[in-house]
């Protein structure tokens, strides 16, 4: 997608691996957001380091130095957002050292270009990336981030200068405590020192006098490609200046206490008219040691004083910055062009509109400091990170509610598509270390997984095991098995799948529906009978009896429940527009929303379509509800709504609201977040309306969510929540299989396509596509369908067309299958 002029205002692309942190780069060019020290901190803001050019020329004669900036723009005050914050150091550098100008940016996650306009007699461009290869961990988990200036001289006349990098040393750094120039408390101790190797020149930005278990140890990069002058240790932005206008004395030492260095790079360039260059510069960074520092839910129980190493995997792999820049740069023309085939299957897809750049643009909710991945290998994940939304309740910096919340992670689809190992990890830990003797699964694991769990005890977020998250626990088993965890694995697991739904038999089944209080997502209990829980309930008992089919276990009860309930729940539930919630007359009204039409009503719907457990009621009466959740839910405006609690649509916003009340009947003390807009819930029912064929009701929820994050006054690579880069969100990834027809079983080795029409072009269509074992894109022309693996490799059986199978070793289908 192109971002120009105020869609520049909130843009900033988070740059980093699955788990290393990120650092983002703005709209203007300026790299902001530092997140690289084991903390997501979206204030971060490390000063004195960017790129600048020193631009010459003989006659007419020519001497500037600009920053490779364009001007920051003007706030939006947009509510709970602080994507278009300018730091404090950015606008003093902005003081020091001229902009070169405006900027405008193409980008496709993790990837983007841009343009420098000037008006200095030289074209200048960046391109700019981070690893990612679907299907391959080790490879997008790379703590590097790869850039390329191209400088093009259009005119007549010769120009010579220098192309520079500068980077503060934040060895020691806790990622929270603000910088001013180079003063932290902090700080001290830290030395830059020069490095050549491979023809690169570097900088190695460390502090020997930290121990080895010190929060902020560890190491930074900061290399070019070729022979560069080094500045090694400066203070003072005027200081780089004077050194790229001719040779300075550099300081010697460690920094004082309280202090650190910033060091500097400068490539000599020439130009003769006409020619074009290329400039490479690497940024590596290696924190080794994750702790224990965030506030976790439930008891605080009583160790002592005691700090709880988690370490990173990325680090375990990967010895220091230098080993990962090396690698990075050896791998540099491979890395880019596997990248590059990713983000260009979205951008030369058929679907519609600005659809594959937004789809793409999910990876990077499991790629930010929302996910993470310990020493030992074991995912863990936060809803997302504590920010601007979160100052209400809790903190502005770190992880927001911790870990692996189980109902709030029930949406999240992305991970268990690109990383499907990852995401089987996550199931490991809820069976080996959440669940408890009971069969019941609390909704949180605290960390580290040896530590007491959250048994018997208030929990938070709701008080008591989310019931949505256990059910959902059994959703996400048996995707993980159609996914490619084999029958073995399922086979293991299928003991815990069966005492939880034991568990939730005997707990709350009463008359084929469930009864009682049933706490949910929403942070309250549900009371009575309700859609939300009741489709959850069906569509788990329908996986249940699909995973015993599997194993050849005995799956009448798991039938005979689901008919029964289906039975019920539409009879008790359904008004003829959408399905309601019946309360008994002795439970409470506070937090419920009775007639109300909530727009998650249908969510086990939503799960039985992606793993084709067919309809869970009636598939009219379904429908029918779908398309009035969208009647009554969206909203075209908000200048006349009245905000309860936290804003995330406003003023000409479009958005989904999580219920209203379209016939009235609001409680005094209706369901919690009722008023709100959810990115995760409106991807979730924009994916169902595309599965029902509604394509121009879920097109108008995804059209008005786009358009709230188009970078005007929101960020397109961060969406908001209850904290930044909310992991709810990354139930987009079932809008691209809901628009592609997209389905892999890995038991049956077999995948479909049946695309929608908006989804193709003509009689023609092409758009990516993820198993377990790689990835690839599919492209259909003239009736024959090629299949491209781009990385790992396609284990498959049979290919299902628009409900045509053609079996994969059958030379007589219209199917080709090839190799980049």
């Amino acid at each position: 997608m192109h971002y120009t002029g105020d869609a520049l205002r909130h843009f900033a692309l988070p740059l980093g691996g699955l788990g290393t942190g990120t650092v983002a780069l703005a709209g203007n060019g300026a790299l902001r957001q530092w997140q690289l020290h084991n903390v997501g901190n979206h204030e971060g803001h490390v000063p004195n380091s960017f790129f600048a050019l020193r631009l010459s020329r003989v006659e007419p004669p020519l001497d500037e130095v600009r920053l490779l900036q364009g001007p920051p723009a003007t706030p939006s005050n947009t509510p709970l957002v602080t994507d278009d914050v300018v730091p404090r150091g950015e606008q003093h550098l902005h003081e020091v050292i001229r902009p070169i100008g405006p900027t405008a940016v193409t980008a496709t996650y993790p990837q983007a270009h841009v343009d420098y306009q000037t008006d200095l007699p030289i074209e200048l461009s960046l391109d700019v990336f981070n690893p990612l290869v679907p299907g391959d961990a080790d490879a997008s988990s790379q703590p590097v981030v790869g850039f390329t200036f191209t400088l093009h001289n259009p005119g007549p006349i010769a120009l010579h200068g220098k192309l520079a990098a500068a980077l503060q040393n934040t060895v020691g750094w806790d990622g929270i405590t603000p910088i001013d120039g180079t003063s932290c408390s902090l700080y001290g101790g830290n030395t830059n020192r020069p490095r050549t190797s491979g023809g690169w020149t570097s900088l190695v930005l460390e502090n020997g006098s930290l121990p080895v278990d010190h929060p902020g140890a560890g190491q930074l990069v900061l290399a070019a490609d070729g022979e560069a002058f080094v500045h090694p240790q400066w203070t003072r932005p005027e200081e780089f200046v004077a050194f790229l206008n001719g040779p300075v004395t550099p300081a010697s030492g460690a920094s004082a206490p309280g202090s650190t260095w910033n060091g500097g790079l400068a490539v000599p360039f020439h130009l003769e008219p006409g020619d074009t260059k290329r400039f490479r510069f690497v940024i590596a960074w290696h924190f080794p040691n994750r702790y224990v520092d965030f506030n976790q839910f439930g008891p605080h129980p009583e160790y002592g004083h005691s700090r709880f190493w988690l370490g990173n995997a990325y680090t375990r792999r990967i010895p220091d910055a230098v080993a990962a820049a090396e690698h990075f740069v050896e791998h540099w023309d491979e890395q880019r062009d596997l990248t590059t085939s990713w983000t260009a299957a979205f951008e030369n897809s058929t679907l519609p509109g600005e659809a594959g750049a937004r789809l793409a643009a999910l990876a990077a909710d499991v790629r930010s400091p929302t996910v993470f991945r310990t020493a030992q290998g074991d995912v863990l994940g936060f809803e997302g990170v504590l920010g601007a939304s979160t100052v209400m309740w809790g903190e502005r910096y770190g992880g927001s509610c911790p870990l692996n919340c189980t109902h709030v992670w029930n949406y999240e689809q992305t991970l268990s598509r690109l990383f499907p190992a990852l995401e089987q990890n996550m199931r490991d830990t809820e069976y080996d270390v959440m669940q408890a003797p009971e069969g019941y699964i609390p909704h949180r694991v605290r960390a580290p997984l040896y530590v007491k769990q959250l048994w018997d005890v208030i929990i938070g977020g709701p008080e008591e095991p989310a019931l949505d998250g256990m059910l959902g626990n059994v959703l996400k088993t048996y995707r993980e098995v159609r996914q490619g965890a084999g029958l073995d694995w399922l086979r293991h697991r299928w003991p815990n799948v069966v005492r939880l739904l034991d568990h939730v038999h005997g707990k709350w089944l009463r008359d084929g529906v469930l009864r009682g209080i049933q706490p949910s997502t929403h942070d309250i209990d549900l009371c009575g009978v309700n859609s939300f829980m009741g489709t959850l309930w069906l569509a788990a008992l329908r996986a249940a009896e699909e995973m015993a089919l599997l194993l050849g276990e005995d799956s009448k009860e798991y039938r005979a429940l689901f008919e029964t309930g289906s039975t019920a729940y539409d009879e008790l539930l359904f008004t003829g527009e959408y399905y309601r919630q019946i309360l008994d007359p002795d439970e409470t009204r506070d937090f419920q929303w009775g007639d109300g039409c909530l727009a998650d009503q249908l969510i086990g719907q939503w799960w039985a379509h992606q793993l084709d457990l067919g309809y869970l009621l009636p598939e009219e009466h379904v429908r029918t509800a779908l398309r009035n959740v969208v009647r009554h839910n969206l909203r075209t405006d908000f200048h006349d709504f009245e905000h309860p609690y936290r804003v995330f649509a406003d003023g000409d916003d479009t958005g989904l609201l999580m219920c209203t009340w379209p016939h009235g009947g609001r409680p005094d003390v209706p369901t919690r977040y009722c008023d709100e807009v959810w990115t995760g819930s409106e991807y979730q029912v924009a994916a169902h309306c595309l599965y029902e064929g509604l394509t121009s009701e879920g097109m108008s929820i995804l059209q008005g969510m786009w358009a709230r994050y188009d970078g005007t006054r929101r960020n397109p690579f961060n969406p908001i929540e209850c904290g930044d880069h909310y992991i709810r969100n990354a139930a987009g990834w079932s809008v691209l299989e809901a628009l592609t027809g997209y389905r892999h079983n890995a038991v049956t080795r077999t995948i479909t396509f049946a695309p929608l029409d908006l989804a193709r072009s003509n009689d023609a269509w092409s758009f990516p596509f993820t198993t377990n074992t790689g990835w690839g894109t599919a492209t259909y022309s003239s009736g024959r369908l090629t299949l491209t693996c781009e990385a790992g490799h396609l284990d498959l059986r049979a290919v299902i067309v628009d409900g045509t199978t053609y079996a994969v070793d059958d030379p007589g289908t219209p199917l080709v299958i090839s190799t980049t």
